[in-house]
């Protein structure tokens, strides 16, 4: 397969990409492809979940400052634990 008349922009990102993974641009566009088309490696499907999308970017800063701070005491480390 070739691909033609690939935007420079496009190219660009994908030459990215590659850089970024240390894989060649072929393994990259494969990953892209697979994982844009939702095919997977040896014939498994990504499993591709939607059910939260409606709830993307819809608290306000006070809610997600109050929904963080709720989330510190979990985030704490506990020497204790460690030991």
């Amino acid at each position: 397969m070739t691909l033609r008349n690939i935007p420079a922009d496009l190219q660009r990102r994908i030459e990215e990409e590659a850089s970024e993974s240390r894989s060649s641009l072929n393994k990259t566009v494969l990953r892209l492809l697979e994982k844009a088309t939702g095919v997977a490696p040896e014939g498994r499907a990504f499993r591709r979940f939607h059910d939260l999308d409606r709830f993307a970017g819809t608290w306000t800063k006070e809610e997600a400052a109050e929904f963080d701070e709720a989330l510190a005491e979990q985030r704490r480390i506990d020497p204790e634990l460690w030991k």
